[in-house]
């Protein structure tokens, strides 16, 4: 039996293979049908162009949450669902999944008043049913509000409420999904490409794979396809691409990565001036995550944060925030991703539907649409059930609600006992001179994989350093990422197995001390 770590690229076992199910796209969605399907005992091949999560999922707002906006389009139903995945998710991934509380500020003549405000939390902590790790909402005055964040704009300023929800490693959520799939027994590789599909008469029986790095072209037989290559899979040969377009609306999202507040733990749920757009403020790797805004494009390939779209976010956080003063010159990072939602008229892309969706296009083919990060791991039980229908097989309980992900303590039993592992864990770091900073980031990114990272540490005392003074990412990291993770290129392990290319300002002398670190790795 393979186990979760360290991933092996199993691209000879895609040489004239048959498989029950072959999943196209290794995003949160493909990543967790691929292990959802495995646990299930179906034999499972998933495949991805370029990188675990280096699509849409390694651009999200790093949030597991409800979505409190979605009420306001009277989406109960998704907002349910949501919040209880937030639940089963911090209880699967707690080194990954963690409480963050969000402040929303109320300003005279706001579009959401303070009382839409108590009703809409009122029924967001209605709606999560069960035990949440996170507290029941609050009000606060103005005046400790303002005691609490001098910086916010006092002109009208009435007071405001605070709500729990979860922030999140997408990138790495995504990676450990993956080792799932593998300890459940699916074959895994990245840079793959699905250059077409393969029929036999209407009925989708496989697909022409190739790998980007060497050229190799696999012909995989696979009683079902999933596509789940996000806003790039209309776009496969073979799925009909006209009629395909035209089911989807591709949804840009742009985030900005600004320096710290001082002293800020909790996030801001905020509503901008000028056009009465949500947006959010997270304190994020002692950096401020701030985003998103929406617009819709007609191609994801190559998109990015426009300059127009950087000054609307400064903007209107400085209307609100005017103690900051920030300026586009003070941004240190910026991503963008597309989200594929179904197509739909609506009055704003606020209100078009994140409801999910599985379509079967063509026999043997199955395409889900729509959906959330928070949500991906319930939806993928459908798009597995679903897959269990074109087989023709009889239905099969899935267990990965009660699965643990990879590096999740085993001895945790309730929501919250994390903290406790947490701090023995990092007293352990420090033991071996590994600063706090440091410490608690091993722990959060690897959980129990920290015992990895420290004979990595015994290997070579020279990895304890750091890669870059300004962020808490050891060169182990780097070793690691090559040797257990599958990273293939110098991006694969600064912007998803390490967030240090939005943290810091993209410089050669760090980059290239990260590709001799790589080619080190691979001379044992």
């Amino acid at each position: 039996m393979i186990p979760a770590f360290p991933l092996i690229r199993q691209t000879a076992a895609l040489r004239d293979a048959h498989y029950d199910l072959l999943v196209i796209g290794g995003g949160i969605y493909g990543a967790w049908t691929a292990c959802d399907a495995a646990q299930r005992g179906l034999k499972v091949a998933i495949v991805e162009r370029n990188d675990w999560g280096s699509g849409t999922s390694q651009s999200s707002s790093k949030l597991i949450h409800g979505g409190l906006r979605y009420l306001e389009h009277y989406e109960f139903a998704l907002v349910r669902h949501a919040l209880a995945e937030r639940r089963v998710l911090s209880r699967l991934a707690p080194h990954l999944v963690r409480p963050l509380n969000f402040v929303v500020p109320v300003w005279k003549g706001a579009r959401v008043g303070r009382l839409q405000l108590l009703a809409g939390l009122t029924l967001y902590d209605f709606l999560a049913t069960g035990k949440q790790p996170v507290p029941r909402f609050k009000s606060f005055s103005r005046r400790k509000l303002l005691a609490a964040h001098p910086y916010l704009d006092e002109a009208g300023l009435r007071g405001g409420l605070r709500y729990g929800d979860c922030q999140e490693d997408d990138a790495r959520m995504t990676l450990f999904v993956i080792a799932a799939a593998q300890a459940a027994g699916a074959v895994c590789a990245n840079a793959v490409a699905a250059d077409s599909l393969s029929f036999d008469g209407e009925r989708c029986t496989g697909a022409i794979l190739r790998d980007t790095e060497t050229g190799e072209v696999y012909t995989v037989k696979a009683d079902c396809v999933v596509n789940a290559a996000g806003p790039w899979a209309h776009r496969l040969p073979g799925m009909g691409s006209n009629d395909g377009k035209q089911a989807v609306k591709l949804v840009k999202g742009v985030h900005l990565v600004m320096p710290a507040i001082p002293e800020l733990e909790d996030a801001f749920l905020l509503t901008a001036p000028s056009d009465g757009r949500v947006f959010f403020v997270i304190p994020w790797n002692s950096r401020t995550l701030v985003g998103t805004t929406e617009s819709s494009v007609d191609d994801a390939t190559g998109v990015g944060v426009t300059e127009a779209e950087a000054q609307y976010l400064i903007e209107a956080v400085n209307a609100l925030m005017p103690g900051l003063g920030w300026t586009v010159e003070q941004i240190i990072g910026r991503f963008a991703g597309v989200r594929s939602l179904q197509a739909e008229d609506a009055e704003s892309l606020a209100a078009v539907s994140r409801e999910f969706t599985v379509l079967e296009p063509r026999p043997g083919l199955v395409w889900p649409l729509g959906g959330k990060y928070t949500t991906a791991r319930c939806d993928a039980v459908e798009i597995v059930d679903r897959v269990l229908e074109s087989l023709g097989r009889e239905p099969i309980e899935s267990h990965s609600d009660r699965d643990a992900l990879p590096g999740a303590p085993h001895e945790i039993r309730e929501l919250g006992d994390f903290s406790g592992w947490q701090a023995e864990a990092v007293a352990g770091l420090a033991r071996r001179g590994l600063d706090a900073d440091v410490a608690r980031s091993l722990a959060l990114r690897h959980g129990t994989g920290i015992g990895r990272v420290e004979a990595l540490l015994d290997e070579n005392h020279a990895w304890a350093e750091r890669i870059h003074p300004g962020a808490p990412y050891l060169a182990a990291e780097v070793v690691l990422a090559v040797r257990d993770e599958m990273a293939r290129t110098v991006d694969d392990v600064v912007r998803r197995r390490m967030p240090l290319s939005l943290v810091v300002h993209d410089e050669p002398s760090w980059r290239e001390r990260v590709a001799a670190l790589m080619a080190e790795a691979g001379q044992r």
